[in-house]
């Protein structure tokens, strides 16, 4: 039995949940508005999920397919703008809030569900992805509804678990099709099968045998996919881990990790949750619902934290921790009599989620406190790709038509394709391709649309900062016409593209053993 040991009477629930449902419909409201307001731009990994959107496929290059069939959907109702692009965000957070208190109510009872919604909805890391679309809002979705489907299986009559187990596990594989973060969910409830007996009453052979087959049904589309495509999307993955880098066993890397995580989870709950986790796990005082909940947060911390040792870790890619995080930090605080340190918590993390909306309401907020550097990547990009358009027209005005139009970054060709869109793809507009920097693509755009020979016969080349302009040089026969454009993204920064016409593609060979192009003689002029 899952639940609180004193249960809460009706009253107590019922408001509960009335103050849950009034505090997320609050926050969503709010983040919707915030998202129509924004003068803030997408960011070109969003720009290049929004590309993948126009074809609708069960798999791409680096993600599963969840965050272009969500992106689909909202534009298909309200157009391309940035806010109909995001608008999924808001809401799967909020559905989430709302599914993690039903889950905090069953094993904690009385106030639990308030307090783990309220402490998930104000996570920094929840705030951030609010504003934004990536795959981290589908995941949690879905993981918060697998975790749930967990925790109710004890309680279930038969024919109600195997009803369950399947949902279980289509929720699960959903959570697949969003990020393959998911495979924490998966050892976490292996994990729990193996050190606790009511782990392992859960399951009978025809309920885990519904559970694995719902799983492997909603996944299968998306692994014929890889297998058709090279499992590209895997080997994208497991690329990220990048355990070939040059300085193994970095404890500069681990600790900064983890202090990301005081970030990203709230200063407050991150610590509640490993103080808890090691304080009861020592005096042996954990409950029930205490060391289930740690089997779904403690593994991606601590891979994580593992992966950052040996290599490199980004803040967010324990993120999969975060539901079950929250309803222990929750349940934990509210079992130590903690109010004062609950709502001090809360209210820390509050004041960070008023700021940043300030933030995307007016990015002058952000550049006023010091700031600014973390949005450039959201700002002048339509500027950019005007810029960019401009010398097309001059050029094909001039000289007559380009074959292509050719980047070095898909950052700036995923910003093309997206504030270009009303251009790029018309009668008359070249194409825009992507010169490939080593011997094998290492994205979706350098494999679907590759500069050659045919495309390079005559192109308009557009070097972010220039970084690559004498790589690209010498793999053409003549190059000319350099333009330097800038935009100013605010007070003090700018971001530079070099456009310039090369003729005659004829790529030199790269590097066998690297991938690389050989370094130029002469620098770039």
């Amino acid at each position: 039995m899952q639940t609180a040991p004193d249960a809460p009477s009706p009253p107590i629930v019922n408001r509960a949940w009335r103050l849950t449902l009034l505090m997320v419909g609050t926050l969503t409201i709010v983040r919707l508005a915030a998202l129509f307001i924004t003068p803030l731009e997408l960011y070109p990994d969003e720009a290049q999920y929004w590309l993948w959107s126009r074809e609708l496929a069960f798999g791409y290059f680096s993600k599963p397919p969840m965050i272009a069939w969500l992106i689909w959907l909202t534009t298909q109702i309200g157009g391309d703008a940035e806010a109909w692009v995001r608008l999924s965000a808001p809401f799967l957070h909020g559905a989430t809030a709302l599914v993690i208190h039903r889950i905090a109510r069953r094993l904690y009872g009385g106030w639990s569900g308030l307090a783990a919604a309220a402490i998930y909805s104000l996570m920094p890391g929840v705030v951030l992805s609010s504003g934004l679309i990536a795959t981290d809002a589908p995941l949690l979705f879905f993981l918060s509804l697998t975790i749930w489907a967990y925790v109710s299986l004890p309680d279930a009559q038969a024919g109600r678990r195997y009803a369950l187990a399947a949902g279980m596990g289509a929720a699960l594989g959903m959570a697949f099709l969003s990020k393959y973060a998911a495979v924490y969910a998966l050892g976490s409830v292996a994990l729990h099968f193996v050190i606790a007996p009511e782990g392992r009453r859960r399951w009978s052979p025809a309920v885990a045998g519904l559970f694995l087959i719902a799983v492997a049904l909603v996944l299968a589309p998306n692994f014929v996919w890889n297998a058709t495509n090279q499992f590209s999307t895997v080997k994208h993955t497991a690329a990220n881990a990048n355990w070939n880098a040059h300085q193994l066993f970095n404890f500069r890397e681990l600790i900064e990790f983890v202090g990301s995580q005081f970030g990203v989870f709230g200063p407050v709950p991150f610590a509640v949750l490993i103080g808890g986790a090691v304080g009861l796990g020592m005096k042996k005082k954990l409950q029930s619902p205490d060391l289930l909940l740690l089997c779904f947060a403690l593994p991606p911390l601590i891979v994580v934290a593992g992966e950052a040792f040996v290599s490199r870790a980004n803040a967010n890619w324990a993120g999969a921790a975060f539901v079950s995080g929250s309803v222990l930090a929750a349940g934990w605080l509210l079992r130590w009599n903690a109010r004062r340190w609950l709502i001090g918590g809360l209210a820390l993390q509050g004041l960070f989620a008023v700021f940043f909306i300030a933030c995307m309401i007016n990015p002058k907020v952000a550049d006023a406190t010091g700031l600014s550097n973390g949005f450039k990547r959201v700002r002048g990009w339509d500027q950019t790709v005007a810029a960019i358009i401009e010398r097309v027209r001059e050029e094909q005005a001039l000289r007559g038509p380009l074959s292509a139009v050719a980047m070095d970054d898909r950052f700036t060709y995923n910003a093309a394709a997206y504030y270009g869109r009303d251009y790029f793809g018309q009668p008359g507009a070249p194409p825009l391709r992507m010169w490939v920097h080593e011997a094998y693509p290492q994205n979706q755009a350098e494999t679907e649309t590759p500069l050659d020979a045919d495309y390079g016969r005559r192109a308009l080349i557009v070097s972010l900062e220039g970084e690559y302009r004498p790589e690209i040089e010498q793999d053409f026969r003549t190059v000319s016409g350099l333009q330097i454009a800038r935009v100013r993204l605010d007070k003090t920064r700018s971001r530079r593209v070099d456009l310039f016409i090369a003729e005659g593609f004829a790529p030199l060979p790269r590097d066998p053993v690297t991938g690389l192009p050989p370094k130029p003689k002469t620098a770039a002029r």
